[in-house]
């Protein structure tokens, strides 16, 4: 392996470009000629998936949240997309902090609920939800909360962060979400249908 990032231009933002020379070695032992690829990167590669919910008459109840991705309503390519996502709260795990404490922490700023590290339920195995192009695992959570308990989410100060809106609706109807297309975060979808296939 070769590293050119030091003559890549986008290095020092949000995602860094590692620019590659690669060789990929083949289970009889021979190679492959070299090949660039890019690998995005950035200081924290691992986060946090977290649902929050509660029982109601019978029903489970899981909150979303409105965000605001810029690389979806900037895509070059159709179908055009207006940027707006409903998802679960996420985000990236800090250094020094254990997967559990960022699900704490971002579960406060996200959603205005104050839970501990020891609240949160591992919901199946982390996964790479991009492999091709980051290193970045997502972790999964699941936690109990009383609607009457929350507060104003604290947020993180990051603009994409400000005003969103925030439901509670059935786990039924947002898997119904899903399948019809009106939910289009795969992270989202898979706990969704984690959670589902745990739930009593």
């Amino acid at each position: 392996m070769r590293d050119r990032s030091a003559d890549a231009r986008a290095l020092g933002g949000f995602l860094d470009v590692r620019r590659l020379d690669l060789v990929a070695r083949y289970p009889d032992g021979s190679e492959s000629a070299s090949f660039p690829y890019d690998v995005a990167a950035r200081r924290a590669l691992d986060a946090v998936v977290i649902v929050a919910s509660y029982v109601e008459n019978g029903v489970r109840q899981v909150y979303l949240r409105s965000a605001l991705r810029p690389p979806c309503a900037l895509r070059p390519v159709p179908p055009p997309h207006d940027g707006g996502l409903w998802e679960l709260p996420a985000g990236l795990v800090e250094d020094g902090e254990e997967p559990a404490e960022a699900a704490a922490r971002e579960l406060a700023e996200e959603l205005g609920f104050t839970k501990a590290a020891r609240d949160m339920r591992p919901l199946g195995e982390w996964t790479f939800p991009a492999p091709g192009m980051i290193g970045e695992r997502h972790v999964f959570f699941v936690v109990d909360v009383e609607p009457g308990a929350r507060a104003v989410p604290t947020e993180d100060g990051s603009a994409l962060e400000r005003g969103a809106a925030i439901v509670a609706v059935p786990l039924a109807d947002a898997l119904e979400h899903c399948r019809r297309g009106d939910i289009r975060d795969a992270k989202t979808e898979l706990a969704l249908r984690r959670l589902a296939e745990a739930a009593p």
